[in-house]
């Protein structure tokens, strides 16, 4: 493991004794630059005119260039200008005037007044200097940031969040390792995981996986931020939140950036991980949700099923009944079970709808193999077992049939032409046509079933091909139209309503012509 040791007795000195942080507050400043200003002004005072010991004033407004302030500066600078006038007076009482006294006090002050100018000017070339290395350094923040982002995108579970981030923060800090793992009751668990240097091995550095933390890893210092050093230094300790569950420990051994690095992170990963926390969720409940549509469509297929024996077993029965099996029946009998015949057919169909919902909604349908299917021939054999409930009700089919041909599965495609005309049956008034029209239009075959009742109101036509959608045309279990659009969008196709001009329901069923 790489151990971070001072290079050389200079470095191990400054860590003995470390330099003052600038920029100096001002009254530090004023502390020690009215100490050295007073001293030499007594030191010029008690000596003679000759030694020009004002000259020495100037490094008290030099000193003022470790503060904050500019101000300061000239305050001092005016101050260092009227200690030497003061001083220069009292030797020129107490020496007499000389020519070369004067020119030596004109040195001092004028050197007094240079200092100060270039103290300013030493300011401002810092200050500027400092704003440039400021922004360079919210640049690389902002680079490193926008890296992390990068690196973090996409939709992750907290597993997926836990191994990725500490890659990332491994190549970021450029750390010899990197391990994140959520901690309980002192232990270092899932979810999990450890980065290495590319120069390190497992070897090197041994997992934490499911091992006891030390102590002053879990100890987080008052005001120590969002990252805090522990083991001399060579490691760098960080926590990220998470609301329901234990906080994730991050350890950093050996990083070659700077704290606020590491905290620039961690405020960037904070606000993803609470993102995977929603996502692990989302998927959950995706999986519930799998899990009871799977049950929901097993129910389905057994109750279908199980219905379908029974329900053809009573047909059979009644059908032998009308046929004289039992002897000679009344009328009001015979009326019964004809009614009754109906209504057992009824329930087969809805099995039937059952059974073809389940397949559509598991996805069972494109396992199926398709076939080339004459759209025409199916219509027409649609027409012929619908034509005696038509009479019934004195309904009659007007057809305009041409030969087009689909690929496709020749059952569902029977389903859903024969729901389009059975509801036109069902809702046509007595006496009424039922159009029913085929053509092949560019590279579509077109089927339009068209009838004269009263029609879809308009607040339910959005919801008209929905499941269990209830009331107008089409009313009733609420799968036919249903199937008819899940059928015809599985062959590439699509089915709508609208109302004619002349106050007719037609329904239009598209589907391509050859393989969808």
């Amino acid at each position: 493991m790489r151990t971070r040791f001072p290079s050389s007795s200079r470095e191990f000195m400054r860590e003995l004794f470390p330099p003052p942080k600038l920029p100096l507050p001002d009254a530090t400043v004023w502390a020690v630059s009215l100490s050295l200003l007073i001293l030499v002004v007594l030191a010029d005072i008690f000596t003679p005119a000759s030694f020009a010991v004002g000259t020495v004033l100037s490094a008290s407004v030099a000193f003022a260039a470790l503060g904050t302030s500019k101000r300061v500066v000239w305050q001092l600078t005016a101050l260092a200008v009227l200690a030497n006038l003061i001083a220069g007076f009292w030797n020129g009482w107490r020496d007499g005037v000389e020519p070369f006294h004067l020119a030596n006090r004109a040195v001092s002050i004028l050197a007094v007044v240079l200092v100060g100018v270039l103290t300013i000017r030493a300011r401002e070339a810092s200050e500027r200097a400092a704003a440039l290395a400021q922004e360079e350094r919210e640049l690389t923040r902002e680079r490193a940031r926008r890296q992390l982002a990068e690196e973090m995108g996409g939709p992750l579970g907290q597993k997926e969040f836990v191994e990725r981030a500490a890659s990332t923060l491994q190549k970021l800090t450029g750390a010899s390792s990197v391990e994140i793992g959520a901690v309980d009751r002192a232990i270092l668990g899932h979810p999990y995981a450890l980065a290495l240097a590319p120069d390190l091995t497992a070897q090197d550095h041994p997992s934490r996986l499911n091992q006891r933390i030390p102590l002053e890893f879990l100890a987080h210092p008052v005001g120590a931020g969002d990252v805090w050093a522990s083991g001399g230094g060579n490691v760098y300790l960080a926590r990220l939140r998470r609301p329901t569950e234990g906080d994730l420990l991050l350890i950093l051994s050996n990083p070659q950036t700077p704290p606020s690095v590491t905290g620039m992170a961690i405020r960037t990963l904070q606000p993803l991980l609470e993102r995977t926390a929603l996502l692990d969720d989302l998927r959950e409940n995706r999986e519930q949700l799998a899990e009871r549509g799977e049950v929901l469509r097993d129910l389905v297929y057994a109750f279908s099923h199980d219905l379908r024996t029974p329900l053809l077993a009573n047909g059979m029965n009644m059908r032998s009944a009308l046929d004289g099996a039992y002897g000679e029946l009344p009328q009001e009998y015979r009326t019964n079970l004809q009614n009754g015949l109906e209504a057992n057919e009824t329930l087969l169909a809805l099995a039937d709808q059952l059974l073809l919902v389940a397949k559509y909604e598991s996805g069972e349908n494109a396992q199926e193999d398709t076939q080339s299917v004459s759209l025409r021939d199916l219509v027409v054999s649609v027409v012929s077992d619908l034509k005696p409930r038509a009479q019934a009700k004195d309904v009659t089919f007007d057809t305009a049939l041409s030969g087009v041909t689909v690929q496709g599965r020749k059952h569902d495609l029977r389903r859903a032409v024969q729901n389009l005309l059975d509801n036109a049956v069902k809702f046509s008034p007595p006496g009424g046509t039922v159009r029913v029209s085929l053509s092949g239009e560019y590279d579509e075959a077109v089927l339009t079933v068209r009838d004269q009742g009263r029609g879809i109101p308009a607040d339910q036509q959005a919801r008209l091909f929905q499941r269990f959608r209830g009331g107008g045309a089409g009313s009733g279990s609420g799968l036919g139209l249903y199937l008819t659009r899940r059928i015809a969008e599985a062959h590439g196709g699509s089915v709508r309503y609208q109302r004619s001009a002349d106050a007719r329901s037609d329904f239009t069923l598209t589907l391509p012509l050859g393989t969808p």
